[in-house]
C-alpha cells in the first residue's frame, strides 16, 4: 500500500495528543486556520499522527467524555471565518450560535453550490440529523431540562407530540442542522489536508453516553431506564488502590441483550461514524465490553456496585464482519482481567503503555519501556494524567531516583529523556502529549479524574513552542525509524 492509503499501524509512527479545544486560536475555530497551522508543525516535526479526543458536543462541565450524540459534531468547533458563500457579514456582538444561525438561513436561500451541498448532507445524515435537530431544539425551549424532565408526551416520544414540536420549532432545528453541516464540511476539509500532509488522525469512542444525551432519549431500549427515563444502574469503576470508593460516572448503562437482537445496528452506526472521522480509533474504557461495573441508582459512591457479563466479544465479531478490519486501540489501562486480555488480542486490537505508571520498583512493570512489544501504543502520559514534569515533581525521592536512573539522565531533562525512550522504543506508535514536548508543569494538565470543575480547560499559545522544536523532533522521529 502507498503511504497515502496504507493502515496507521502498518509501520512505526510518532504522534502528537492534543484536543481540538487545546488548539491556538482556537476560540476563533477550531477547524479552520488553527487546526491547519498544527498539522504544518507536525509534519514539519516528523510526526505522522495527531491523536484527539472526542469532537461532540459537551455540557457546562465541557468534558469530552460525557457524550450527548453518537454522531453530532461541537459546532463550538467551527471557524466561523470560513464558512464559505454563507458566512456573510456579522454584528461584531453577534454570538457564536446567532452567527452559526444566520448562516444557515443564509444558506437555506441562496440557491448556490454550498446550499446544494447543504441539502445532500441532510439527507444523507437524516438517520440521526433530525433526532439530534429536534432534541437540541426542544431542550432549548425548555430551558435546557434534561429530557426526562420534559412534558410526558415528548418524553415518551409520543408520534403526534414529536410532529407539533416538529412544526413549532421548524427554525429552530434548521440552524442545528446548519451548524451540524458547517462542521462536518469543515472537519472533511480538515482531514483531506491533514492526509496531504501525510497526517493521521487518531479518535476516541467515550464507551458510554451522557443520560441528557439524544442517544439515550432516541433509544432507551438500549439502556437500563426505568419507566420515568431515569436510570435503574449506573456506570463507574470499583473501588481499588487510588480510590477507596471507586468512581461513579453516573452514565446509563446497555442492554447487551437488546443490542445483540438488533444485530447490534446502534453500535455498528456509532462505529462507522468514528471510522469515517479518524484513521484509527480508541475506544475507552474497552475492559466495559466484556464485563461492566453497575452501581445502583442513588448510591453515592460506586462501592456497592457488581460486575455484570457485557456482549463485547459479539460486538466486535459483527463489527469485524462490516467493516472487514478493526482500526482500533483498545484503552486497557488500570486492573485488566484475563477475560479482558483474551478478548483485545482475540481481536488483534492493540492496548497502551503509559510510561509514567512504569515507576514502582519493579523492573516486571508492563508499563516500562523495556516492556513494551511492537503492538504497543506507548505514551509518556495521557489526558488523564498529570503532565510529566508536574508528575515528576511530585514523585517521593526514592521514585525520582529510579526515573533518574532508568532514564540515564540528570534530574533536569527527565522530560525530553522519557520523550526519548517513548521514540526509541518497539512501540509501533508512541504518542506524546503536546504538554510534554514543552516540558509544562502541572498548570498546562488537561484532566484530573474524579473532579468535575478545573479540566479541559488548556490552550497552547505559539509563544510556548520553541523555534526549533520541530527540527529537534524530526531529527529524533529519524534517529528511530518514526518519520
Amino acid at each position: 500500500m502507498s503511504e497515502t492509503t496504507g493502515r496507521v499501524l502498518d509501520r512505526r509512527r510518532a504522534g502528537v495528543l492534543l484536543h481540538a479545544t487545546s488548539l491556538p486560536d482556537a476560540t476563533a475555530g477550531a477547524l479552520g486556520q488553527a487546526a491547519r497551522s498544527f498539522i504544518d508543525w507536525l509534519a514539519a516535526g516528523g510526526f505522522s499522527v495527531w491523536q484527539l479526543l472526542p469532537l461532540g458536543p459537551v455540557g457546562a462541565d465541557r468534558s469530552p467524555y460525557y457524550g450527548r450524540s453518537n454522531h453530532a459534531g461541537d459546532p463550538g468547533l467551527v471557524d466561523l471565518g470560513e464558512l464559505g458563500e454563507a458566512g456573510g457579514a456579522a454584528s461584531a456582538r453577534a454570538t457564536r450560535q446567532e452567527r452559526l444561525s444566520e448562516a444557515g438561513r443564509r444558506l437555506l436561500v441562496s440557491g448556490g453550490a454550498q446550499a446544494a451541498d447543504f441539502s445532500a448532507f441532510r439527507a444523507r445524515e437524516a438517520y440521526w440529523l433530525g433526532d439530534y435537530a429536534l432534541f437540541t431544539a426542544i431542550q432549548a425551549r425548555e430551558s435546557g431540562r434534561p429530557w426526562w424532565e420534559w412534558p410526558e408526551d415528548l418524553r415518551r416520544r409520543d408520534g403526534a407530540a414529536l410532529e407539533r414540536a416538529r412544526a413549532e420549532l421548524a427554525t429552530e432545528r434548521a440552524d442545528v442542522e446548519a451548524g451540524q453541516y458547517f462542521f462536518h464540511a469543515q472537519y472533511g476539509a480538515l482531514k483531506r489536508y491533514a492526509a496531504g500532509k501525510g497526517i493521521r488522525l487518531f479518535g476516541d469512542i467515550p464507551i458510554y453516553l451522557a443520560p441528557d444525551s439524544v442517544e439515550v432519549w432516541a433509544h432507551p431500549e438500549l439502556f437500563q431506564l426505568g419507566t420515568d427515563g431515569r436510570p435503574t444502574a449506573v456506570a463507574g469503576v470499583p473501588p481499588d488502590y487510588f480510590s477507596a470508593d471507586g468512581q461513579l460516572w453516573g452514565n446509563p448503562l446497555y442492554r447487551w441483550d437488546e443490542h445483540e437482537r438488533t444485530g447490534f445496528r446502534w453500535w455498528i452506526e456509532r462505529l462507522r461514524a468514528q471510522f469515517d472521522l479518524f484513521d484509527l480509533v480508541r475506544i475507552d474504557h474497552f475492559r466495559g465490553l466484556e464485563s461492566y461495573w453497575a452501581v445502583p441508582a442513588g448510591a453515592r459512591t460506586a462501592a456497592t456496585g457488581e460486575w455484570r457479563p457485557a456482549a463485547g466479544a459479539k460486538l466486535l465479531a459483527r463489527a469485524r464482519d462490516v467493516f472487514g478490519r478493526l482500526d482500533v486501540v483498545a484503552e486497557d489501562l488500570g486492573v485488566i482481567t484475563p477475560e479482558v486480555e483474551k478478548l483485545r488480542d482475540g481481536f488483534g486490537l492493540p492496548g497502551m503503555r503509559v510510561a509514567q505508571f512504569g515507576f514502582d520498583g519493579n523492573s516486571a512493570n508492563l508499563h516500562l519501556p523495556h516492556n513494551w512489544s511492537t503492538r504497543s501504543i506507548a505514551y509518556t502520559g495521557t489526558h488523564d494524567n498529570d503532565t510529566t514534569a508536574g508528575w515528576f515533581a511530585t514523585l517521593e525521592p526514592g521514585l525520582r531516583a529510579e526515573v533518574v536512573d532508568y532514564l540515564g539522565a540528570s534530574a533536569d531533562d527527565v522530560v525530553p529523556a522519557m520523550t526519548r525512550s517513548l521514540l526509541a522504543s518497539v512501540a509501533g506508535l508512541a504518542v506524546v502529549p503536546m504538554q510534554d514536548l514543552l516540558g509544562l508543569g502541572r498548570e498546562a494538565r488537561m484532566n484530573t479524574p474524579g473532579t468535575v470543575t478545573g479540566n479541559w480547560s488548556w490552550v497552547l499559545a505559539w509563544s510556548q513552542v520553541p523555534a526549533g522544536l520541530a527540527t529537534r523532533c524530526r531529527r529524533w522521529n529519524e534517529l528511530y525509524g518514526r518519520a
